[in-house]
């Protein structure tokens, strides 16, 4: 049987894409707690084995480790042919959508979250302004992307819709307002069945 291990934290987006889309694809794994907050050197000697760098997600499939969440979801989708890997279309769209999240909008968020973080990191003048911007620019691009699917793989959400919600899921912690669109969108991710409640973390401590 194969064992599957994921490393991350409740505040990490790119964790909780990669949690979301084991649920979403229904395979069995386990997650483990690292504390991001903590010195790297504090991180369970496993996780650091798997992580060079010392950053969740990490992915451990049968000793193989993996990192980056872009690459992870694009590694579940293929594998286990879910969540868009089902067809060459459908991992088209996932690799298209996941760029834009990592370039756009996976961007700004978690830039505007800490910003915003009680003794979070302090940016140059005119930083939080600039991002903010941004995001509008993708906010009022979120429908065009979004398309006439409930979801952005259409019927059924895709690794995509896992990107996305990394960081959308917080629009409050950055400070920021959903069009309608998202909105609409927001409300069709926390109906899923598999979705946790908000503040029931994927990664318990």
């Amino acid at each position: 049987m194969t064992k599957i291990t994921l490393y991350g934290h409740p505040d990490s987006g790119h964790a909780n894409k990669v949690a979301l889309a084991l649920v979403l694809g229904g395979i069995a794994h386990e997650t483990v707690f690292v504390d991001i907050w903590a010195a790297p050197e504090t991180r369970p000697a496993a996780f650091l084995a798997a992580s060079p760098l010392a950053q969740v997600p990490a992915l451990v499939i049968d000793g193989e480790a993996m990192t980056q969440s872009g690459a992870i979801l694009l590694e579940i989708a293929r594998r286990w042919q879910v969540l868009g890997g089902e067809s060459a279309a459908g991992m088209r769209r996932g690799a298209e959508l996941l760029m834009w999240e990592a370039n756009r909008i996976g961007m700004c968020l978690p830039q505007l979250i800490e910003a915003r973080r009680p003794r979070g990191d302090s940016f140059p003048g005119g930083t939080v302004a600039w991002l903010t911007g941004r995001y509008e620019t993708d906010r009022d691009n979120f429908a065009r992307l979004l398309g006439k699917g409930p979801f952005f793989h259409g019927d059924a959400p895709g690794i995509g819709d896992c990107a996305i919600w990394g960081y959308v899921q917080w629009l409050d912690k950055a400070g920021v307002a959903p069009s309608e669109a998202m909105s609409g969108w927001i409300g069709r991710m926390q109906a899923l069945p598999q979705m946790r409640p908000r503040g029931d973390s994927w990664f318990p401590a």
